[in-house]
Formats: C-alpha cells, sequence, structure tokens
C-alpha cells in the first residue's frame, strides 16, 4: 500500500513504485499544495524541457482541501498542451499508438483538478499495466489503522525533480541536442519506449540498449 500525490501525467519515477504495490492510495480532503505537480507536467523539447501547467480558477490563491479546487477554461490551455505535445513527440516512435486514446483528455471538460488527474492516472494505469488498485480516500485515518504503507507525497517536485539521483535511461527524441533529461512526465517515457515502458520502470531494463 503506497500514498501518492495526485499529479497531472506524473513523473517517471513515481511509476517505479506502483508495480510493487497492491493498492496506490490518493487524499482527497488535503490540503491544496502549491509549487507541485499536481497541475503541471514537463516535458522535452528541441530546445529544453517544458513546463506546461492547468489553470485555475483564482489563480494561486487555493486555501482549500484539493477536491474542491476547480479548473479554469477561461484560455483554451487544452488546446495548448496538445498542440505542444504533439510538436515535441510527433516524431518519437511511439506517439502514433497513443495518440488517440489520450487526445479525449484534452477535449473533455472537468470542473475539478483532482477529478481530472484520476481520469489521467487511469488512463496511464491502462496503458502502463500496472496492477496496483487505485483507492481514494478523504482522510488519512480511513486507512491507517492496522495497515501498513509507504508515503511518497510531495518526493518529487518541480523544483527539485531532477536532484533525486541519475534517473532511469531510455532514448529521447532530443538527447543529441539537449542531452538526457531524467524524471519527466511519464509521457516522454511512453512515446519513446512505448510497451516497453512497463518492464524499463520495473526492472530498470530496456531491451536493445
Amino acid at each position: 500500500m503506497i500514498l501518492i500525490d495526485n499529479q497531472y501525467f506524473p513523473v517517471v519515477n513515481l511509476f517505479k513504485y506502483l508495480y510493487k504495490k497492491t493498492n496506490v492510495i490518493l487524499i482527497s480532503c488535503e490540503s491544496y499544495k502549491k509549487m507541485t505537480f499536481c497541475n503541471r507536467f514537463i516535458i522535452a523539447g528541441s530546445n529544453g524541457l517544458i513546463n506546461l501547467s492547468v489553470p485555475l480558477v483564482n489563480g494561486r490563491n487555493h486555501q482549500m482541501l484539493f477536491k474542491d479546487v476547480r479548473i479554469s477554461y477561461g484560455e483554451n490551455w487544452q488546446i495548448r498542451h496538445w498542440r505542444t505535445i504533439t510538436s515535441c513527440y510527433n516524431k518519437s516512435p511511439y506517439f502514433e499508438f497513443y495518440r488517440d486514446s489520450l487526445e479525449p483528455l484534452f477535449r473533455n471538460r472537468q470542473d475539478f483538478l483532482f477529478d481530472y488527474n484520476i481520469s489521467v492516472l487511469y488512463w496511464l494505469k491502462q496503458v502502463l499495466q500496472f496492477p496496483a488498485e487505485i483507492v481514494i480516500a478523504e482522510d488519512v485515518s480511513d486507512f491507517m489503522l492496522g495497515n501498513e504503507f509507504e508515503d511518497i507525497r510531495y518526493k518529487w517536485l518541480p523544483l527539485n525533480f531532477q536532484q533525486s539521483g541519475p534517473g532511469i535511461y531510455y532514448p529521447q527524441v532530443f538527447q543529441e541536442r539537449i542531452g538526457f533529461q531524467s524524471n519527466l512526465s511519464v509521457l516522454d517515457m511512453l512515446f519513446n519506449v512505448g510497451a516497453q515502458t512497463a518492464g524499463v520502470l520495473f526492472r530498470k531494463g530496456l531491451r536493445g540498449i
């Protein structure tokens, strides 16, 4: 059993843990934390790292529970995110394989960030085939009694996500230009590695490399 923060297209390193657990717990009634991956993810472009974030109602003024944080649709951020992803990965080996099932996540609207991230996580569970059950709890105390669990919430933040030691290596589209970039959104690994992603994350090995 493991507690994770509810990230928007989570970082690669988070998924190393999910293949080893039977239950993945997300807490809906914890306070929303700024400057996290809850409403952003990072990918690699030809000129370096690109930070994509979901705009929120009331901007960064969020002294409320995560489950109550609303997404703002005052700008067409979904179109911008999808166009950026397409621009960065349309020449990657496996983008075409996943694009049709992924694109609806950038078309369908949801009111609340927590719910949107959960839909992203379920899509990733399907394509990455990690076996853990996703469990939504209101509070940590809902399952603490009599259960052993690991808490990795907010282990990786936008300010330190590449400072946790060497990342899992895999070929990247712009590696020759900007160098290998570790611990990006798992989308980067998925588009570059495809069906071998689960094997890379779980066994830390890539056939043919």
